[in-house]
């Protein structure tokens, strides 16, 4: 339960950094409660939505060496935009952009917090 929690504000974390591309907004008006809510809708979408569109593009996976990833990514945080409230990116552009800033971001609470897990796995 507490990993879930932890994956939920992570991801509500990533999406408020986003905010710093160009094209991305999310309203802060809306509250913190608004941002737990996107973090959970992006999480949702992730666990559903990502797998199927993965193995979807295989081909062009492949044929970019990987490259397509960052891409695909891209395209789920735009069609993502769609069901969070209050979060907007504009265009496909912005959505890759967005998306590597996502990943830089859980790549650093991962390394932050999740070191943390590992020590009491060990023990």
């Amino acid at each position: 339960m507490t990993r879930l929690v932890a994956r939920i504000v992570a991801n509500a974390l990533a999406l408020l950094a986003t905010t710093v591309v160009p094209g991305i907004s999310f309203d802060r008006r809306a509250g913190i409660l608004t941002l737990i809510l996107a973090g959970a809708i992006f999480g949702l979408f992730n666990a559903v939505v990502r797998p199927i569109a993965i193995v979807l593009s295989i081909p062009a996976l492949i044929l970019t060496l990987g490259l397509f990833y960052v891409v695909l990514n891209g395209i789920l945080l735009w069609v993502s935009s769609w069901f969070i409230p209050g979060y907007r990116v504009e265009g496909l552009l912005a959505g890759i952009l967005g998306s590597v800033v996502i990943a830089v971001v859980n790549w650093a609470l991962g390394t932050i917090f999740g070191g943390e897990r590992r020590a009491e796995e060990e023990a």
